[in-house]
Protein backbone atom coordinates (compact mmCIF):
# COMPACT_ATOMS: atom_id res chain seq x y z
CA UNK A 1 0.00 0.00 0.00
CA UNK A 2 1.35 3.41 -0.95
CA UNK A 3 1.55 6.23 1.58
CA UNK A 4 -1.23 8.11 -0.26
CA UNK A 5 -3.58 5.10 -0.20
CA UNK A 6 -2.83 4.59 3.50
CA UNK A 7 -3.70 8.21 4.31
CA UNK A 8 -6.95 8.05 2.27
CA UNK A 9 -7.92 4.85 4.01
CA UNK A 10 -7.43 6.40 7.44
CA UNK A 11 -9.40 9.52 6.48
CA UNK A 12 -12.35 7.52 5.11
CA UNK A 13 -12.43 5.29 8.18
CA UNK A 14 -12.41 8.27 10.53
CA UNK A 15 -15.19 10.06 8.64
CA UNK A 16 -17.65 7.13 8.39
CA UNK A 17 -18.89 7.31 12.02
CA UNK A 18 -19.73 10.99 11.65
CA UNK A 19 -21.51 10.34 8.33
CA UNK A 20 -23.82 7.91 10.11
CA UNK A 21 -24.76 10.65 12.52
CA UNK A 22 -25.30 13.27 9.83
CA UNK A 23 -27.30 11.17 7.33
CA UNK A 24 -30.40 9.69 8.98
CA UNK A 25 -31.64 6.28 7.93
CA UNK A 26 -34.76 6.19 5.76
CA UNK A 27 -37.84 5.27 7.77
CA UNK A 28 -38.98 1.70 7.39
CA UNK A 29 -42.05 1.27 5.18
CA UNK A 30 -45.41 0.58 6.78
CA UNK A 31 -46.04 -3.12 7.27
CA UNK A 32 -49.72 -3.24 8.11
CA UNK A 33 -51.80 -6.35 7.59
CA UNK A 34 -54.47 -7.32 7.05
CA UNK A 35 -55.76 -4.41 4.96
CA UNK A 36 -58.66 -4.06 2.54
CA UNK A 37 -59.46 -1.19 0.20
CA UNK A 38 -62.24 -0.69 -2.34
CA UNK A 39 -63.58 1.96 -4.68
CA UNK A 40 -66.31 4.52 -3.93
CA UNK A 41 -68.39 5.08 -0.82
CA UNK A 42 -70.26 1.79 -1.15
CA UNK A 43 -66.87 0.22 -0.56
CA UNK A 44 -67.33 0.88 3.15
CA UNK A 45 -70.05 -1.79 3.34
CA UNK A 46 -68.06 -4.10 1.09
CA UNK A 47 -64.98 -3.72 3.29
CA UNK A 48 -67.00 -4.64 6.38
CA UNK A 49 -68.00 -7.88 4.71
CA UNK A 50 -64.45 -8.63 3.60
CA UNK A 51 -63.15 -7.84 7.09
CA UNK A 52 -65.21 -10.67 8.57
CA UNK A 53 -62.83 -13.00 6.77
CA UNK A 54 -59.60 -11.05 7.14
CA UNK A 55 -59.94 -10.55 10.91
CA UNK A 56 -60.06 -14.34 11.31
CA UNK A 57 -56.82 -14.69 9.34
CA UNK A 58 -58.76 -15.78 6.28
CA UNK A 59 -57.50 -15.69 2.73
CA UNK A 60 -57.51 -12.42 0.80
CA UNK A 61 -59.13 -14.15 -2.18
CA UNK A 62 -62.16 -15.17 -0.12
CA UNK A 63 -62.37 -11.68 1.38
CA UNK A 64 -62.49 -9.81 -1.93
CA UNK A 65 -65.05 -12.20 -3.40
CA UNK A 66 -67.40 -11.90 -0.44
CA UNK A 67 -66.89 -8.15 -0.20
CA UNK A 68 -67.95 -7.35 -3.74
CA UNK A 69 -70.73 -9.95 -3.70
CA UNK A 70 -72.49 -7.76 -1.13
CA UNK A 71 -72.63 -4.92 -3.63
CA UNK A 72 -73.63 -7.19 -6.51
CA UNK A 73 -76.68 -8.25 -4.48
CA UNK A 74 -77.78 -4.68 -3.67
CA UNK A 75 -80.62 -3.62 -6.02
CA UNK A 76 -80.22 -0.01 -4.90
CA UNK A 77 -76.77 0.15 -6.52
CA UNK A 78 -77.26 0.84 -10.23
CA UNK A 79 -73.72 0.11 -11.37
CA UNK A 80 -73.10 -3.43 -10.13
CA UNK A 81 -75.03 -6.73 -10.23
CA UNK A 82 -78.78 -6.84 -9.84
CA UNK A 83 -80.33 -3.41 -10.30
CA UNK A 84 -77.58 -2.29 -12.65
CA UNK A 85 -78.69 0.01 -15.44
CA UNK A 86 -79.21 -1.84 -18.73
CA UNK A 87 -77.72 -1.30 -22.15
CA UNK A 88 -79.67 0.69 -24.74
CA UNK A 89 -81.63 -2.44 -25.68
CA UNK A 90 -82.79 -3.01 -22.10
CA UNK A 91 -80.42 -5.87 -21.18
CA UNK A 92 -78.37 -5.87 -17.96
CA UNK A 93 -74.95 -7.33 -18.78
CA UNK A 94 -72.22 -7.89 -16.21
CA UNK A 95 -68.42 -7.95 -16.33
CA UNK A 96 -66.15 -9.19 -13.53
CA UNK A 97 -62.75 -10.61 -12.77
CA UNK A 98 -60.78 -11.96 -9.82
CA UNK A 99 -57.06 -12.63 -9.28
CA UNK A 100 -55.22 -14.45 -6.49
CA UNK A 101 -51.77 -14.40 -4.92
CA UNK A 102 -50.44 -17.07 -7.30
CA UNK A 103 -51.22 -15.05 -10.43
CA UNK A 104 -54.27 -17.16 -11.23
CA UNK A 105 -57.14 -15.20 -12.77
CA UNK A 106 -60.69 -15.70 -13.94
CA UNK A 107 -63.17 -13.39 -15.65
CA UNK A 108 -66.56 -13.16 -17.31
CA UNK A 109 -67.87 -10.55 -19.71
CA UNK A 110 -71.28 -9.82 -21.22
CA UNK A 111 -72.85 -12.16 -18.65
CA UNK A 112 -76.64 -11.98 -18.30
CA UNK A 113 -79.16 -13.32 -15.77
CA UNK A 114 -76.68 -14.21 -13.00
CA UNK A 115 -76.24 -11.86 -10.04
CA UNK A 116 -72.80 -12.85 -8.77
CA UNK A 117 -70.54 -12.37 -11.75
CA UNK A 118 -67.46 -12.30 -9.49
CA UNK A 119 -68.18 -15.80 -8.23
CA UNK A 120 -68.65 -17.07 -11.76
CA UNK A 121 -65.28 -15.50 -12.54
CA UNK A 122 -63.73 -17.40 -9.65
CA UNK A 123 -65.20 -20.64 -10.98
CA UNK A 124 -63.65 -19.86 -14.38
CA UNK A 125 -60.31 -19.47 -12.61
CA UNK A 126 -60.59 -22.64 -10.57
CA UNK A 127 -62.58 -25.01 -12.79
CA UNK A 128 -61.43 -24.26 -16.35
CA UNK A 129 -58.14 -23.90 -18.25
CA UNK A 130 -59.29 -20.44 -19.40
CA UNK A 131 -59.18 -16.91 -18.02
CA UNK A 132 -62.20 -15.29 -19.70
CA UNK A 133 -65.62 -16.61 -20.71
CA UNK A 134 -68.13 -14.35 -22.41
CA UNK A 135 -71.80 -14.05 -23.31
CA UNK A 136 -73.86 -17.19 -23.79
CA UNK A 137 -70.89 -19.40 -23.04
CA UNK A 138 -70.33 -17.69 -19.70
CA UNK A 139 -74.03 -18.10 -18.85
CA UNK A 140 -74.07 -21.80 -19.76
CA UNK A 141 -70.96 -22.35 -17.64
CA UNK A 142 -72.53 -20.51 -14.68
CA UNK A 143 -75.71 -22.58 -14.86
CA UNK A 144 -73.65 -25.78 -15.09
CA UNK A 145 -71.86 -24.68 -11.92
CA UNK A 146 -75.16 -24.34 -10.07
CA UNK A 147 -75.75 -20.59 -10.27
CA UNK A 148 -79.40 -19.57 -10.40
CA UNK A 149 -80.82 -17.69 -13.36
CA UNK A 150 -82.86 -14.56 -12.61
CA UNK A 151 -83.92 -11.29 -14.19
CA UNK A 152 -81.44 -8.55 -13.26
CA UNK A 153 -83.57 -5.67 -14.57
CA UNK A 154 -85.33 -4.25 -11.51
CA UNK A 155 -88.40 -2.01 -11.80
CA UNK A 156 -86.33 1.04 -10.83
CA UNK A 157 -83.69 0.33 -13.48
CA UNK A 158 -86.37 -0.36 -16.06
CA UNK A 159 -88.07 2.95 -15.31
CA UNK A 160 -84.76 4.79 -15.66
CA UNK A 161 -84.12 3.07 -19.01
CA UNK A 162 -87.58 3.99 -20.33
CA UNK A 163 -87.01 7.61 -19.29
CA UNK A 164 -83.64 7.57 -21.06
CA UNK A 165 -85.31 6.38 -24.27
CA UNK A 166 -87.17 9.69 -24.57
CA UNK A 167 -83.91 11.32 -25.70
CA UNK A 168 -81.72 8.22 -26.18
CA UNK A 169 -78.67 10.40 -25.59
CA UNK A 170 -75.57 8.75 -24.24
CA UNK A 171 -73.14 10.97 -22.37
CA UNK A 172 -70.85 10.08 -19.47
CA UNK A 173 -71.55 12.06 -16.31
CA UNK A 174 -68.55 12.48 -14.03
CA UNK A 175 -68.93 10.72 -10.66
CA UNK A 176 -72.58 9.88 -11.35
CA UNK A 177 -73.56 6.24 -11.26
CA UNK A 178 -73.51 5.44 -14.93
CA UNK A 179 -69.98 4.12 -15.29
CA UNK A 180 -68.76 3.22 -11.83
CA UNK A 181 -67.35 -0.08 -10.63
CA UNK A 182 -66.44 -1.74 -7.37
CA UNK A 183 -62.83 -2.86 -7.31
CA UNK A 184 -61.45 -4.39 -4.11
CA UNK A 185 -57.89 -5.23 -3.06
CA UNK A 186 -56.88 -7.10 0.08
CA UNK A 187 -53.70 -8.05 1.92
CA UNK A 188 -54.27 -10.89 4.38
CA UNK A 189 -52.50 -11.82 7.62
CA UNK A 190 -50.17 -14.13 5.70
CA UNK A 191 -49.04 -11.21 3.54
CA UNK A 192 -50.81 -12.39 0.39
CA UNK A 193 -52.66 -10.14 -2.03
CA UNK A 194 -55.81 -10.71 -4.07
CA UNK A 195 -58.27 -8.51 -5.95
CA UNK A 196 -61.72 -8.47 -7.52
CA UNK A 197 -63.58 -6.13 -9.84
CA UNK A 198 -67.24 -6.23 -10.88
CA UNK A 199 -69.65 -3.94 -12.74
CA UNK A 200 -72.76 -3.68 -14.87
CA UNK A 201 -70.81 -1.31 -17.10
CA UNK A 202 -71.82 1.89 -18.79
CA UNK A 203 -75.51 2.66 -18.52
CA UNK A 204 -77.25 2.53 -21.91
CA UNK A 205 -74.11 1.27 -23.64
CA UNK A 206 -74.28 -0.42 -27.03
CA UNK A 207 -75.41 -4.04 -26.75
CA UNK A 208 -72.29 -6.18 -26.57
CA UNK A 209 -70.00 -3.52 -25.14
CA UNK A 210 -67.35 -4.77 -22.69
CA UNK A 211 -65.24 -2.39 -20.62
CA UNK A 212 -62.03 -2.74 -18.65
CA UNK A 213 -63.45 -4.47 -15.56
CA UNK A 214 -63.08 -8.10 -16.72
CA UNK A 215 -59.72 -7.55 -18.40
CA UNK A 216 -56.66 -8.58 -16.40
CA UNK A 217 -54.15 -5.73 -16.52
CA UNK A 218 -56.84 -3.15 -17.23
CA UNK A 219 -59.56 -3.26 -14.57
CA UNK A 220 -57.46 -5.32 -12.15
CA UNK A 221 -53.94 -6.63 -11.69
CA UNK A 222 -52.25 -8.42 -8.80
CA UNK A 223 -48.57 -9.26 -8.37
CA UNK A 224 -47.99 -10.82 -4.97
CA UNK A 225 -44.35 -9.73 -4.93
CA UNK A 226 -45.21 -6.06 -5.45
CA UNK A 227 -48.83 -4.98 -5.04
CA UNK A 228 -52.24 -4.78 -6.65
CA UNK A 229 -54.32 -2.18 -8.46
CA UNK A 230 -57.86 -1.67 -9.66
CA UNK A 231 -59.58 0.95 -11.80
CA UNK A 232 -62.95 2.67 -12.02
CA UNK A 233 -64.52 5.12 -14.43
CA UNK A 234 -64.48 5.18 -18.23
CA UNK A 235 -63.29 1.71 -19.16
CA UNK A 236 -62.25 2.54 -22.70
CA UNK A 237 -59.59 4.94 -21.41
CA UNK A 238 -58.23 2.33 -19.00
CA UNK A 239 -58.21 -0.37 -21.68
CA UNK A 240 -56.10 1.75 -24.01
CA UNK A 241 -53.38 2.17 -21.38
CA UNK A 242 -53.40 -1.26 -19.64
CA UNK A 243 -53.86 0.92 -16.58
CA UNK A 244 -53.62 -1.42 -13.60
CA UNK A 245 -50.69 -3.36 -15.03
CA UNK A 246 -48.94 -0.03 -15.45
CA UNK A 247 -49.65 0.95 -11.84
CA UNK A 248 -48.21 -2.30 -10.48
CA UNK A 249 -45.13 -2.06 -12.70
CA UNK A 250 -44.51 1.47 -11.48
CA UNK A 251 -44.71 0.22 -7.89
CA UNK A 252 -42.19 -2.46 -8.83
CA UNK A 253 -39.85 0.34 -9.89
CA UNK A 254 -40.16 1.96 -6.46
CA UNK A 255 -43.13 4.32 -6.77
CA UNK A 256 -45.55 4.56 -3.88
CA UNK A 257 -49.15 3.46 -4.57
CA UNK A 258 -50.30 7.09 -4.96
CA UNK A 259 -47.34 8.02 -7.15
CA UNK A 260 -47.98 5.03 -9.40
CA UNK A 261 -51.69 5.84 -9.70
CA UNK A 262 -50.86 9.46 -10.50
CA UNK A 263 -48.49 8.51 -13.30
CA UNK A 264 -51.13 6.22 -14.82
CA UNK A 265 -53.70 9.04 -14.72
CA UNK A 266 -51.23 11.48 -16.30
CA UNK A 267 -50.67 9.15 -19.24
CA UNK A 268 -54.41 9.16 -19.91
CA UNK A 269 -54.90 12.89 -19.33
CA UNK A 270 -52.02 13.86 -21.61
CA UNK A 271 -53.27 11.82 -24.58
CA UNK A 272 -57.06 11.74 -24.29
CA UNK A 273 -59.79 14.35 -23.98
CA UNK A 274 -60.67 13.80 -20.33
CA UNK A 275 -63.15 16.69 -19.99
CA UNK A 276 -66.27 14.52 -19.85
CA UNK A 277 -65.09 11.38 -18.11
CA UNK A 278 -63.61 10.21 -14.81
CA UNK A 279 -60.83 7.70 -14.21
CA UNK A 280 -59.70 6.60 -10.78
CA UNK A 281 -56.92 4.17 -9.89
CA UNK A 282 -56.55 2.52 -6.49
CA UNK A 283 -53.46 0.58 -5.41
CA UNK A 284 -52.25 -1.46 -2.44
CA UNK A 285 -48.64 -2.51 -2.02
CA UNK A 286 -47.10 -5.55 -0.38
CA UNK A 287 -46.55 -3.64 2.88
CA UNK A 288 -50.18 -2.55 3.22
CA UNK A 289 -49.70 1.01 1.95
CA UNK A 290 -52.68 2.24 -0.08
CA UNK A 291 -53.00 5.16 -2.48
CA UNK A 292 -55.15 6.50 -5.28
CA UNK A 293 -55.35 9.20 -7.91
CA UNK A 294 -58.08 10.34 -10.30
CA UNK A 295 -58.73 12.81 -13.10
CA UNK A 296 -61.57 14.89 -11.61
CA UNK A 297 -62.31 15.59 -7.94
CA UNK A 298 -64.91 13.34 -6.35
CA UNK A 299 -63.43 9.85 -6.41
CA UNK A 300 -63.22 8.23 -2.99
CA UNK A 301 -61.96 4.89 -1.73
CA UNK A 302 -62.77 2.94 1.41
CA UNK A 303 -59.89 1.77 3.62
CA UNK A 304 -59.99 -0.67 6.53
CA UNK A 305 -57.36 -2.22 8.78
CA UNK A 306 -57.34 -3.37 12.40
CA UNK A 307 -57.32 0.24 13.65
CA UNK A 308 -59.72 2.13 11.40
CA UNK A 309 -62.36 2.10 8.69
CA UNK A 310 -62.37 5.36 6.73
CA UNK A 311 -63.45 6.91 3.45
CA UNK A 312 -60.57 8.68 1.72
CA UNK A 313 -60.85 11.52 -0.80
CA UNK A 314 -58.51 10.93 -3.72
CA UNK A 315 -56.10 13.53 -5.05
CA UNK A 316 -56.99 14.58 -8.59
CA UNK A 317 -55.42 15.91 -11.80
CA UNK A 318 -58.13 18.55 -12.11
CA UNK A 319 -58.17 20.62 -8.94
CA UNK A 320 -61.23 21.72 -6.98
CA UNK A 321 -62.36 25.21 -7.97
Amino acid sequence: MTRRNFVNSVLITSVLPSLKKIIPERPAPKNKKPVVVSTWNFGMKANEEAWKILRKNGRALDAVEQGVRLIEADPENHTVGIGGYPDRDGHVTLDACIMDEFGNAGAVSFLQDVVHAVSVARKVMEKTPHVLLSGEGALRFALDQGFERENLLTPAARDAWMEWQKTAEYKPIINIENHDTIGMLALDADGNLSGACTTSGLAYKMHGRVGDSPIIGAGLFVDNDVGAATATGMGEAVLKTCGTFLVVELMRQGRSPEEACKEAVLRIAQKQNYKDFQIGFLALDKNGNAGSYCIHPGFQYAYQDSDQAVLVDSESYVREK
